[in-house]
């Protein structure tokens, strides 16, 4: 397959595909994936319903779920959401939080450390009557 690389102008660069169809036809595509080897995956692992059932259409049973939990790892690690938003192609990052912002972890205790932190510091720091007379 040949793409342009870093940039939709970029230069065009071919490489081989790594998951191809049986045939030898192309790229697998996404929903024969999901039909044909994901889902029943999920099947098999008893997350969605006995074989002979209907699957969902719903995108959160897909591949598509894989790229959320790639999200949520990243954010969980501290990643930020410029570089979230670059690894997962969006052209703004503000789409990226639109759509992540949920998954974000609670920032209220790296709140309270950063503040304990400066506290503790100064705690170590003689201030009082003592420092003026060891003056």
């Amino acid at each position: 397959m040949t793409l342009p690389w870093l940039r939709p102008d970029g230069p065009l660069v071919t490489e081989q595909l790594l998951f191809t169809r049986a045939d030898g036809s192309g790229a697998v595509r996404r929903t024969d994936f999901n039909t044909r080897v994901w889902k029943p995956a999920l099947v098999k692992a008893g997350v969605l319903p006995r074989p002979g059932e209907r699957h969902q259409a719903a995108r959160e049973h897909g591949m598509h779920a894989r790229r959320h939990f790639y999200a949520s790892v990243l954010l969980d690690a501290g990643e930020n959401i410029k570089a979230l938003s670059t690894y997962l192609g969006h052209s703004d990052p503000g789409f990226t939080l639109r759509v992540y912002t949920h998954l974000m972890p609670s920032s209220e205790g790296r709140t309270r450390k950063a503040a304990d932190s400066m506290y503790e510091a100064l705690a170590t720091t003689a201030d009082g009557p003592q420092t003026a007379q060891g003056a």
